[in-house]
């Protein structure tokens, strides 16, 4: 299945029915009166979070999606039917914005979760509605309102737990291949992977989720390489696991640069907990590890050693990166606890 993670989408609501103008004539009733019904309220439009589904590729080959009108009001008192719903079933992790692209309509984070984006118009009333003493025989009825249009942006935002970042073949597929049952496309040449990649990934007898995204270049955020749009699926993590190619004549240029980028993406991805890893260090003789371990610490503090192809120095990384998730859930749950009202 093609990955997905940004779709324009044009909604509308449906309007409500008109309302009937009618009056009873029954034989042998010798006074009638108005007997016009309202019309049926327009249908809503609902985005809802599910399971099983994690791009936005059936939005591709469909953009339009319109609420039923509401019937309108009949003779003998009958209302009309209520428009039919709809409903835009998107995965976990999905934003909604406005056709600004930067106005947050709503943000689905749980499976379950629904927003109503626009409301269906409110059926006319009938004539029967406006009978009062004084006015017996009101010749008059209520349009519909009408829906509401709107262009609206869907972007997904994997859930992870953990993050990758790093330059092309800094050997982040690799890693998520060895760690993880995921299986990205690994070669020899920048830019493998072209789209974000998920694995589950385990150690100590515990579980989390980790994302692997294409590489960033020098300029990335100015649109150069693939760009810094798939930033966005890591801005969720709780924390960030940096690598870098241990083969780099520069490893603190390499480093440098990523950090750039986030920096210049904006938001909290750059003031996320990191990791910082030396990758392909079977690569390196015990000289060449030391030195580049040096350069490394000089510019981005504590260091790990690490190879995705030996497997040498993963179980340290990977036992970082869940202590780090850990002390993130622990801050979130004691946040709401202190948000929980306080019972006797």
């Amino acid at each position: 299945m093609k990955f997905l993670d940004l779709a324009r989408v044009t909604i509308r609501s449906g309007s409500g029915g008109n309302g009937c103008i009618s009056f009873r004539r029954e034989k042998f009733i010798e006074y009638g009166g108005p007997d016009g019904g309202d019309g049926g309220d327009g249908g809503d439009v609902w985005a809802e979070a599910v399971e099983g589904l994690n791009t936005l590729i059936d939005f591709r080959y469909q953009q339009h999606f319109f609420a039923k009108n509401g019937q309108p009001g009949m003779g003998r008192q009958r209302t009309g039917k209520d428009g039919d719903d709809i409903v835009l079933r998107v995965p976990v992790g999905t934003e909604i914005l406005d056709e600004d692209e930067e106005t947050v309509i709503a943000d689905l984070t749980e499976v379950g979760q629904r927003v109503c984006l626009a409301r269906g118009g409110n059926g006319g009333f009938g004539n029967l509605h406006f009978k009062s003493s004084t006015n017996q025989a009101p010749r008059r009825a209520n349009p519909g309102q009408p829906g509401v249009e709107r262009e609206i942006w869907l972007r997904l935002k994997l859930i992870a737990d953990a993050g990758l970042l790093g330059l092309p073949n800094a050997g982040k597929s690799t890693f998520l291949a060895a760690t993880s049952n995921a299986r990205p496309k690994i070669a020899d040449y920048p830019f493998t992977t072209l789209h974000p990649n998920l694995g589950v990934v385990g150690v100590d007898g515990a579980e989390f989720v980790m994302a692997d995204i294409p590489g960033l270049i020098e300029g990335a955020h100015e649109g150069r390489g693939i760009g810094d749009r798939f930033l966005g699926h890591v801005e969720r993590c709780s924390v960030l696991l940096h690598l870098v190619d241990g083969t780099s004549e520069d490893v603190a240029a390499d480093w440098q640069t990523i950090i750039t980028e986030l920096e210049a993406y904006g938001g909290e991805l750059a003031f996320k907990p990191r990791i910082t890893a030396l990758n392909k260090i079977d690569a390196l003789d015990d000289e060449e590890r030391a030195e580049r371990i040096a350069a490394l610490e000089a510019v981005a503090g504590p260091v790990l050693a690490m190879s995705g192809v030996s497997r040498e120095g993963l179980t340290e990384v990977l036992r970082a990166v869940r202590a780090k998730i850990e002390k993130d859930r622990k801050l979130a749950r004691d946040a709401d606890k202190e948000d929980e009202p306080w019972r006797p």
